[in-house]
């Protein structure tokens, strides 16, 4: 629980950075990596930072996905450390969950709202070494609707941005 309600603080922290313009007080882009983007934001005391990449492919095609990312985030309290989450355009399904798979690895998300997380922090850890070491990942959902939708994300400069993540977040 405690997890989860983290993630939603998270969340509600990078809203605001795909939806409107950088101003005071909001997440600021620091760097591109190749497919990945590293924000930060200073959030009541705390420090937030996080990676950020949108998919490379979408499917069904015909379906309008809304907005879909997939981020790491980090928080200069410790609170969480590369945090694993998916953001969509729309209400997922828990039942089947949401899973990441790169290579012939995979991972269940547990699922609220729009947002996929990782329960466990080794599972999401054994996640992000994954990720370092991979060249794609695949996620796959179901919207509330029924919708069986997938996604491939790139994986190339997400090492470089979350170095980059822990430096912001120090």
């Amino acid at each position: 629980m405690f997890r989860f309600l983290l993630s939603l603080l998270v969340l509600s922290l990078i809203m605001p950075v795909f939806s409107v313009a950088n101003a005071a007080g909001e997440p600021r882009i620091v760097a591109n990596y190749r497919d990945w983007t590293v924000y930060r934001h200073d959030q009541g005391g705390d420090v937030v930072c996080y990676a950020v990449s949108d998919p490379k492919e979408k499917s069904p095609r015909s379906v309008n996905h809304g907005r879909v990312y997939f981020l790491v985030g980090t928080w200069k309290s410790g609170v969480a450390v590369n945090q694993p989450s998916l953001i969509t355009g729309y209400e997922l399904r828990t039942k089947p969950e949401p899973v990441v798979r790169i290579g012939s690895d995979k991972w269940k998300m547990f699922s609220s709202g729009t947002d996929g997380f990782i329960d466990k922090a080794r599972d999401e850890q054994r996640l992000i070494s994954a990720m370092k070491r991979g060249t794609d990942m695949r996620v796959s959902a179901v919207s509330q609707r029924g919708t069986a939708t997938s996604y491939t994300f790139s994986l190339y400069g997400l090492t470089a941005a979350l170095k980059r993540v822990q430096k912001e977040c120090r």
